[in-house]
């Protein structure tokens, strides 16, 4: 069987925290950015957790990072 390999994309949107969760950032914040309010665009800069029931989807695509 050949390696198992990380998915690129997900390599790039998402990082292992210290504790083993998975962060990734909120979308909409550059594509029609005028039409939403300062504030809205503001709290979309946070970064956020991943929720549990997508977790292991995730872990298994960046499986090779750490």
């Amino acid at each position: 069987m050949p390696k198992m390999r990380t998915h690129s994309g997900t390599k790039k949107r998402f990082k292992i925290t210290g504790n083993g969760n998975v962060k990734r950032w909120r979308p909409g914040t550059s594509h029609l950015a005028p039409g939403k309010t300062q504030k809205r665009v503001r709290h979309l800069r946070k970064s956020n957790v991943v929720c549990t029931s997508d977790m292991k989807r995730i872990r298994q695509q960046i499986d090779q990072i750490r």
